[in-house]
Order: C-alpha cells, then structure tokens, then sequence
C-alpha cells in the first residue's frame, strides 16, 4: 500500500494501451491507405505476434522470466493491429462496393433510401451560401438505369434546401440527388447533392423525438436572454451551436475553450457527477448511487441524442467519473484502454476524428498527470480544492496541446489560465441548463428562470473568452499538421522527464519567467506591425478580400471583409483599429462579406457603403443583418460619387454604368474605388473582370485611372484587360489570395505582365498582411509574413 496521499506516485497500468494504440494507428492508416494495405500489416503482425506469444509462454515456464511485462505489451500491440486491421478492412470493403464506386464516379442521378445519422449542421460554402451537411446511412440505391442496390454505407448528403435542417437522427427517408467520390479518409462512401427537400418516411425514434422536445424547449427558455450568452447555454449543455454568435465563436477558439462548445466527457461527468454528489448527500447507498449515475448517463445521453459523438464522449465521461469515485486512476487507465479499443472496432472512423482524439487524450491527461500535478500541490501547502482545479485544467490542457497545435497551428499561451478561470462556471451552467431544458415540457416560465440564472455563469466563460482572445501575444506560431504535433508531444514528454529533477525544475522555470519577460513586452511594444506611415494594408483573409485605409489613431475604412468573421477580426487587432468610420462592400458575393460579423466585432462602424447592384441576394441579407445589429446606416453608391472620411478621399469610378450578360454580372457590377491617402492613389478594383475594366477605361477621363497601388482585382485572375492596366500603371500591386486555391489564382500570365513593367508584386498568400507605405524617400512596402504552418 502506498502512504496516504502519494497515490500518484504508483507506476501507470499501461499493460493494455498497446493494444489501444496499436488498433487505433492502425484503424487511422487503413482510412488512408487502403484495405490491402492493412491487411498485409494485419497479416504480418498476426504472424509476429504468434511467434512472440509462444517465446512468451516459453519463458513463463522459467522461475524468473525476464521481460515477462515487455513480452505481453508487444503481444499486445500484435493483438491490437491484427484486430484493428482486420475491423478497418472488412468496413473498407463495404465502401468501395463497385455498384455505389461506379455511380459516384459517373456523377450519376439517383434516388436514395436513408436513415440520418446525426443532426444537420451548417458548413461554410463560397459558392453555395446556406449548405448544409447531413450524415446518414445508406439503406438503398436506385440507379438512373432503374436498377437498385442495397448497401449499409455511409452517405454524406450536402444540400441548400432548408427543409433539411429538421430532420432527427433516426428518420428514415428518401431524397433524389446527384452522386460523387467522397474526399477519403473515413469510413463515407459517397456525397449525394441535392436541391430537393427529403420525403419523410414515418418518424424517428421516441428517444430522439422525446431529446427534440427538450432541446427545442431549452431553445425558447434562453431566447429572451442576451445574443452571447443565450446562444452559448445550448452549446454547453447540449452542444446546439445554431444561436452561438460568430463573434464568441472564434473568442473561444483563440483562448482553447472551444471543447465547451461541443458535448465532451466532461460534460458527462459533470452531470452524472452532480448526481453522485446528491446520491451521497443523500446517504444512498453504493449500489443505489451507481443506479441513479447510470440513469442520469442514458438520460443525459438521450438530451443531447445519441449520436456517434456523445455515444463517445459519455464512454470517456463515464470512465473519467469511475477514477474520480474510486479513487484509483491505475485501474481506470485499463478501462480506458479498453474503451479506446471497442470503441475503435466498433467504429474505425472514430480513429480519424479530431474530438475522439482529444476525448482520449483530455481522459488520460486526468488519469495520469493531474493527480500527481495535485498531490504535489498539496505536499507544498496549496489547499485541496485549489490545487484540483490547478492540476485539472493544466494536464489536460497538457495532453490536448499537441494535436491542437498540429490542427491549428498554433500554441495559445492563454488556454491554461482561461479554462483555469472558466472552471467555476463551467458546473452551474451545465447544470442549470439541463434543468431547464428537463422543466421547459412542463413549466416553460419556470425554465425561462432557471436558464436566466444559467446565463451568469455563461455570461463569465463569454467574458473570459473575449477578454482572452484580445490578449496581444496569446498564440504563438508552431507548425502545423503531423510534424507539428510530433515535435510538440516530444518536446512534451522530454520536458515531463526532465523536470522530475528538482534542478531541472528550477531551471525550466526561470528560463520560462525569462523567456516571457523577454519576448512578451517585444511583442506588445515593438511588434513592428502596422509599419510606419502605411497608406494602406491588404489583409491575409484567405481567398478574398479585405483593405484597410487609415483615417486616424485606431480609425481606419475597411473595403470588403474577406470570407469568415475571424480573419478580418485579427488583422484589424493586428492594426489596432477599434473604430470604422466607413465599411465599404464592393459587391456581395461570399469572399467579401462572409466575414462582415468580425469587423463589427468590438468595434463601432458609423456606415456601410453598397453598390446599387443586389447579387447574390442571401450576400445582401448577410450585410444588412450586420448593419442592422451594429446600428450602422445602410448607404448605396454609384460611379461619380465621393466619400471623404478623414484624410482619405474615396472616388467611385465603377461600374460606370450596370453591366448584364457577362461572364460573371455581380463581380462586373462590383464597386472600384480610387482612394487617396497622405498624397498617394490607390486603386481598389474590387472583383471586376475584363468587361467593367474595359468600360471603365473608355469612359474615365485622362489620368482618372493613374494610381500608385493597385489593389488587383478578383485575386489576379486572368480575366484582366490590358488596356485597364496600361491606364493605371501603378508602382505596387497587392494581390489578396488564398493558399493552395483551386481557381488558378493568382494568374503566371498577369504576374509576368505586371513584374515584366516593374511592378512590385505582393501576395497575401505569400506575405501574410501586405502594406503600401509613403517614406521620405517615396512609397515603400511591408510584409506582415505568415505564422510557420499557417495558411491564410
């Protein structure tokens, strides 16, 4: 027995993570290479693994066999990857039937029997606004030859028609649409696309039907409640994110706290947890106690409805609760391996999945760190209750870090302290929103109360997430993808090691103390980012647009604001603009407005300024919903008009009068503006292509077209009129471009034209935020640089 208090220091029960690890690394390689792949590694690990389990037994029969424990790990590793591998194949070869394989790869016209999987979500489209992503199973197939196949696959259905976006999981019905090959890398057999609404084929399940009712219900009770922490409550309790603002969406992202957006295990063991601590209030006893827990686990599991991914996190809030109750983290690392491992079989796609990923890691982190972490905290006299919500927050945080860092690309140095302060929230909101949403069937104005006290707690984890997501120097750039998360978990497990020794400790900590009072105030004060004397910046969006023109200290206009709300949000950070006199919208397509929300975001905007031109419509909407909720005048503008706002002057040159019949109407119809800025033209030709630039240059006087800077219209593609750039001339062309785009942007042909004249050419894709900027000596350019694995 260990002395009290030092449970901690016991060894690890790993004897069963091999065979964890083993099936899951191998599940996740047979998603990307293949079913003959992993079974010939299946095949050769059988092999092996047959081999070493009888030198194994062999030894047993010693009085003293040496590597009795290493010689059961590897078999279980053998075990692992023969099980892991032979599960990966056997569903790998259901997807790739050649029936479903044929007609995905013809685009062909089908009808489709099918049972949804899990609740409809939103996706982000550039070219089809409102698309929504639905998974299913395939039940049945009907060809556009009439003949049919049947076949349980998975099916992804990506659709615009809004009467999707009612369906339960378990309904059961059909939908006609066009097939196509699936990106690969999990477990989905084909995309089915489709504009026609669903016929609905009875309905689903009373479970799912009865988690509609209280999900809706908790909907209604928050509906009165402020936009942030109203649309928040949902998603902590049970992970309905429809009402969650953009804005608190991309704060919790920056700050690591975006696992409280989604169901997770934690919320499981909260609930479950709140539970136990009655049981035993109670005085119940053990056996009742662990009745009530498993009660309160399948009814919490039927709220949030039993998808794959609360199946997934109440098996790991279920294991996290058993080490909390028992005590004995040693026992609940096996039971966590063998969770991983049915879990993994059962389901090879879970392998793939980000969350199951950080699901397991968070577990393990809790399991293995935090009750060392916390009885050390207490040997140094930090109270009891203290040092748990130290430890919690920080190892899991710890374990989470690489596979967040290799998804992001970042490392977020305010993740720690901001899940450390969201602790004491996090509790009463789940609880009191589960409450809620359980009263609302029967007392809706008794779950309108509970949910406005749920709403505190939701209001602080809002702040907190605000504030740290405004924190200058709260990520740090850290390569992303595989060889970021590999670099990241060995510097992890070395510095683990090395700071068991109390000279090492000390050392880590005061190069830590250094490193932060060292680099920290160089990048709050000397970040060297606006540069000096900028006349105007084009921002690294992605693949759109985004131009901001100083007016004054953190006043700026903002031409266009790129594809999503956080993009725009940090490069304004980035130039400390807090206020937008005039937000300019050259046309409504989604690379220019998707991210209109982010240059509301804390910030006041006096107006916003469109062209007369309306297409697309549900662009349009976007904009005046932005305008309308940031009490900002909604102003139209035609060519002639000027708008002074400050020292920068904005002339409407285009279109100079409305083009039809083009190749594209609304990029034709988009705004080009000639602003000037301390003495020096910039050009900012919106997405016009060949045919506005051509009107423009037969209709413009003499000389109204000459510029300094060229912001280069629709991204540099090829549909540039020669006689347009030959009128400009500019010195510097800002090209706003998105990383490994499809559309052949920038043009080589438009590049070679501008450098063969002496252009200097940026890219925002290659530069990061790009500026223009007058010195003594004339105009000068600055480059922002990308974050190492970043893409814009």
């Amino acid at each position: 027995m260990p002395p009290a208090g030092r449970a901690g220091s016991e060894p690890p029960d790993l004897r069963l993570a091999g065979l964890a690890v083993a099936a899951w690394l191998t599940a996740l390689a047979g998603l990307h290479l293949g079913s003959r792949t992993v079974l010939l590694v299946a095949g050769t690990a059988a092999g092996l693994t047959t081999v070493g389990a009888g030198h194994l037994l062999g030894r047993l029969g010693c009085p003293r066999a040496v590597g009795r424990r290493y010689g059961w790990v590897a078999v279980a590793v053998g075990l692992g990857v023969v099980c892991g591998g032979a599960a990966t194949a056997a569903r790998l070869a259901v997807r790739d039937a050649p029936p479903i394989r044929a007609l995905a790869e013809q685009r062909a016209p089908v009808t489709a029997d099918l049972v949804v999987r899990d609740d409809p979500r939103p996706i982000r489209s550039a070219g089809r606004p409102g698309m929504l992503l639905v998974s299913t199973q395939l039940v049945r197939l009907t060809g556009p030859d009439g003949r049919r196949v049947h076949a349980s696959v998975r099916l992804l259905v990506l659709t615009t028609d809004p009467a999707w976006r009612g369906l339960l999981p378990g309904q059961r019905l059909t939908a006609d649409g066009r097939l196509g090959v699936p990106r690969g890398g999990d477990l989905t057999a084909a995309v089915l696309s489709t504009n026609s609404p669903p016929q609905r084929h009875g309905a689903s399940s009373w479970a799912q039907r009865a988690a509609g009712v209280l999900r809706t219900g908790l909907q209604r009770a928050c509906a009165p409640l402020p936009d942030d922490p109203g649309g928040l409550l949902p998603g902590l309790v049970v992970g309905d994110t429809s009402r969650l603002p953009p804005a608190v969406e991309e704060d919790f992202r920056a700050t690591g706290m975006t696992h409280l957006n989604a169901v997770s295990g934690s919320n499981v063991a909260i609930v479950v947890g709140a539970v136990l601590l009655l049981a035993r209030w109670a005085r119940a006893g053990p056996w009742l106690a662990a009745a009530l827990c498993a009660v309160a686990l399948v009814g919490f599991v039927i709220l949030v409805r039993p998808s794959p991914s609360v199946v997934r996190a109440a098996t790991m809030g279920a294991i996290g609760l058993a080490a909390l109750a028992a005590g004995r983290p040693r026992a609940a690392l096996p039971a966590l391996a063998a969770a991983v491992t049915v879990l993994v079989l059962v389901d090879p796609e879970l392998a793939g999945d980000p969350g199951f990923a950080l699901s397991v890691l968070a577990t393990g982190g809790l399991l293995l760190l935090a009750p060392r972490w916390r009885d050390g905290l207490r040997r140094r006299g930090v109270p009891t209750g203290l040092a748990e919500a130290l430890a919690v927050p920080a190892a899991a945080q710890l374990a989470c870090g690489p596979v967040v860092a290799g998804i992001s690309g970042t490392v977020s140095l305010v993740a720690v302290p901001a899940n450390l302060l969201a602790v004491p929230a996090i509790a009463p909101a789940t609880v009191l929103g589960v409450l809620a949403a359980l009263v609302s069937p029967i007392w809706p104005a008794g779950a309108g109360f509970v949910a406005w006290l749920a709403s505190w707690p939701a209001w602080w984890l809002v702040l907190i997430a605000r504030q740290g997501a405004r924190l200058p120097g709260g990520t740090l750039p850290w390569p992303g993808g595989v060889p970021g998360a590999l670099l990241l978990t060995g510097l992890t497990v070395a510095l683990l090691i090395a700071v068991r020794r109390p000279l090492v400790r000390r050392l880590v900590a005061v190069v830590g103390v250094a490193a932060v009072l060292g680099a920290l105030p160089v990048r709050l004060v000397a970040a060297g980012w606006p540069p000096a004397g900028w006349v105007v910046v084009a921002c690294a969006v992605g693949q759109g647009d985004a131009v901001v023109l100083p007016v004054g200290s953190g006043r700026a206009v903002v031409v266009d604001a790129g594809p999503e709300p956080g993009a725009v949000d940090g490069c304004l950070r980035r130039l400390g603009v807090r206020e937008v006199p005039l937000l300019v919208i050259s046309h409504f397509h989604v690379d220019h407005v998707g991210g209109v929300a982010g240059v509301f975001r804390g910030r006041r905007v006096g107006a916003v300024l469109t062209p007369s031109s309306t297409d697309p419509e549900s662009g349009r909407d976007l904009v005046r919903a932005a305008a309308t909720g940031g009490q900002a005048a909604l102003l139209t503008t035609v060519a002639g008009a000027r708008h002074p706002v400050g020292g920068v002057d904005l002339l409407v040159l285009g279109p100079p009068y409305p083009l039809a019949g083009t190749r594209s109407d609304p990029n034709n119809n988009s705004l080009v503006l000639r602003a000037t800025v301390a003495g020096v033209r910039i050009l900012l030709a919106g997405d016009a292509e060949t045919e506005e630039q051509h009107a423009m240059v037969t209709r413009a006087a003499p000389g109204q077209l000459r510029a300094d800077v060229l912001k280069v219209a629709h991204h540099g593609s090829a549909y540039q009129d020669p006689g347009f750039l030959d009128a400009v001339r500019p010195a510097v062309a800002l090209v706003p471009v998105g990383t490994g785009n499809t559309y052949g942007h920038p043009s080589p042909g438009l590049l070679a034209r501008l450098n063969s004249g002496g252009v200097r050419v940026l890219r925002t894709d290659t530069d990061g935020d790009v500026a223009a900027v007058r010195t003594g000596n004339g105009l000068a350019v600055a480059r922002r640089g990308l974050p190492a694995g970043r893409q814009p």
